[in-house]
């Protein structure tokens, strides 16, 4: 049975059904169709309100993170009013506000091997607006598995890429990165930053790409990678190539079902890390230095403007990046204490100083669990 739109859809989606290009037949798949959102966060709030907004009947997201006031600097999808509700009721609430003649299903859990596959099959197709490694391989194998197009889109601080994976036509993720990058080399947007308004231009292209592929118009970004510089403002396509010796979407895989993503990429737990004695609380911190300070020096990794935002007076600044050439500075019969702003890259510049030789501990958390436990005089960021 063809699906109908009613008086009032017919009346809302009137300048889609005045372009031929979409016209009734395409509003109509628009409606049949089903998304599935990875992510509810920066790329996620643009792609989200555009596939409500263009009719799609079924978005289900998956997300299991709480809005921050952090995150209203670029997730548009939340608000103020937000703060502290999980990002699957805001997105859901905004998106049926914005259009009551859509479905939401929500995903209240993180996307694992255990569940990607039973929760992607019911999806037309995938869009990965997620911010970490081991989701997008996960997604990129879900996909490949299932057989869905899997649309792709990553930011950082000023630069954004997009694609569509869809091992039926063209390549897929592992065809472009067929291993992960080291853990610690590539920052998350929460160490390295990012341009408010960048997820607003990738996010939307993603829209762009589902859109089209469910109205069969245009030409998809399937073996195409989007490159855009938002301070050039300049937009590259580079041309992608189906791997023949890919492990999941060549005519022989050797990889068949899904995987331990965290350990494919490298990503030790913190409770591990804690294990291996390479990780100290603020608490513990603070107590050492009340008792014993003077054998221990604290060094800031981050980089001289997170400094200006708020820095510990006791703690002595050198960059991570610096940090390999500086060793030779260090006293190595000292204890030290290497802290950034969440515990990310002091963590691994702990590793690089631990392997060196010297006694070190990377503070969990940061300078912001500093704030939060110790200090509230100092801002969090």
């Amino acid at each position: 049975m063809t699906t109908q739109l009613s008086h009032e859809e017919i009346r809302r989606y009137s300048r889609h059904l005045i372009m031929p290009e979409v016209g009734m037949d395409g509003q109509r798949k628009l409606k049949e169709a089903s998304v599935l959102c990875v992510g509810a966060g920066g790329l996620g709030s643009p792609l989200m309100l555009y596939l409500a907004a263009a009719g799609v009947g079924h978005i289900g997201v998956v997300d299991f993170d709480v809005v921050d006031e952090s995150n209203l600097q670029r997730q548009i999808i939340h608000g103020t009013s937000t703060i502290g509700q999980k990002k699957l009721e805001s997105a859901r609430n905004r998106m049926l506000d914005l259009n009551p003649f859509i479905e939401v299903t929500g995903y209240a859990e993180p996307l694992t091997s255990a569940n990607a596959l039973d929760i992607t099959q019911h999806y037309d197709v995938i869009a990965d607006g997620t911010d970490n490694f081991q989701t997008r391989y996960l997604t990129n194998d879900a996909c490949v598995l299932l057989g869905k197009p899997n649309v792709y889109g990553s930011i950082f601080r000023f630069e954004g890429q997009a694609s569509v994976f869809y091992a039926k036509a063209g390549p897929c993720y592992r065809c472009l990165f067929p291993e992960p990058p080291p853990p610690g080399l590539v920052p998350s947007c929460a160490e390295g930053g990012v341009l408010g308004v960048l997820p607003g231009v990738i996010g939307t292209i993603q829209a762009t790409e589902v859109v089209k592929l469910i109205i069969g118009q245009g030409e998809p970004l399937i073996g195409r990678l989007l490159l855009y510089d938002a301070l050039e403002m300049s937009f590259t396509t580079l041309k992608l190539r189906k791997n023949p010796d890919c492990v999941i979407c060549s005519d022989h895989p050797t990889l068949t079902h899904l995987i331990d993503y965290d350990q494919f990429c490298g990503v030790v737990p913190h409770d591990v890390e804690a294990e291996q004695g390479i990780e100290i609380t603020a608490k513990e911190l603070k107590a050492r230095l009340d008792h014993d300070g003077q054998d221990l020096i604290v060094i800031d990794v981050r980089e001289p403007h997170e400094w200006h935002i708020s820095h510990l007076d006791f703690a002595r600044l050198i960059p991570k990046g610096e940090l390999p050439d500086r060793l030779k500075e260090l006293d190595s019969t000292m204890d030290y204490v290497l802290h950034c702003k969440s515990g990310v890259r002091s963590l691994d510049a702990a590793h690089l100083m631990k392997s060196a030789g010297f006694r070190v501990k990377s503070l969990r958390g940061g300078i912001n669990a500093w704030a939060r436990e110790i200090d509230p005089s100092l801002p969090q960021y």
